[in-house]
C-alpha cells in the first residue's frame, strides 16, 4: 500500500523526539520510501506516454484519477522523508549548540567493544549517524564555530525566549556605535 513506509518513518521520528540519544538512522526505510517515490513517478510517466503530451483529464477521468493518486502519494512520501530528516537535523543542531562533540561521541561509540555494554549505553547507540549526517554535523559545527568566533564576548547559546517584562536592562559590553532597529 502506498505510504506505509513513509508512515513508519514519521512514527520513528515522533518517538525520536523524546529519547535521550539519537537512535540509528533508518537507512533501509529511507531507501524503501525513495524507491516507492521513483516507482510512482515511473507509473505516472507510463500513464502519460500514450497521450504524447496532450492529456485532457475530462476525456480520461480514470487516468486522471490514477495520476492524482500517484502524485499525492509521491508528495506525501516526500513530506514524510523531509519530516524525518528535519527531526534528526534539529536534534543534531541542538547537540552542536550545547557544545557536545557528536562526531567524537560517534567515533568513541564505534570503537567500543561488545564486552562493555555499560559504557556503550552511556555514550549512546553505536553508528547512529549516516555518513551524510556526519558530514552535516561536521560542516554545521564549523559554521557554528566561525559564528561564535566572531562574537567571543557574547554568549550565543543563551535562551532565545524574549523577556516577559515591559522594560528590561541592557548591559553593553562594547560600543557598537549607533544602532537602528525596525522601530526606530
Amino acid at each position: 500500500m502506498h505510504g506505509e513506509a513513509g508512515h513508519k518513518l514519521v512514527q520513528h521520528a515522533k518517538r525520536t523526539q523524546h529519547l535521550p540519544n539519537l537512535p540509528p538512522h533508518q537507512t533501509e526505510l529511507v531507501r524503501t520510501v525513495t524507491r516507492e517515490v521513483r516507482e510512482l513517478d515511473r507509473d505516472a510517466s507510463a500513464l502519460l506516454v500514450p497521450f504524447g503530451g496532450s492529456f485532457d483529464p475530462t476525456a480520461e477521468p480514470a487516468t486522471a484519477c490514477a495520476l492524482l493518486v500517484n502524485h499525492l502519494a509521491m508528495r506525501r512520501n516526500k513530506r514524510c522523508l523531509l519530516a524525518y530528516h528535519r527531526v534528526r537535523t534539529n536534534r543534531l543542531e541542538e547537540t552542536c549548540w550545547r557544545g557536545e562533540d557528536v562526531l567524537g561521541r560517534q567515533m568513541a561509540t564505534s570503537q567500543t567493544s561488545q564486552d562493555q555494554p555499560q559504557q556503550r549505553d552511556q555514550i549512546g547507540e553505536g553508528g547512529s549517524l549516516s555518513p551524510e549526517e556526519e558530514e552535516y554535523v561536521r560542516l554545521y559545527g564549523e559554521l557554528l564555530a566561525g559564528l561564535k568566533g566572531q562574537w567571543t564576548d557574547i554568549d550565543l547559546t543563551g535562551s532565545l525566549e524574549p523577556p516577559k517584562d515591559l522594560f528590561i536592562d541592557v548591559r553593553v559590553l562594547r560600543d557598537a556605535g549607533e544602532i537602528q532597529t525596525e522601530y526606530g
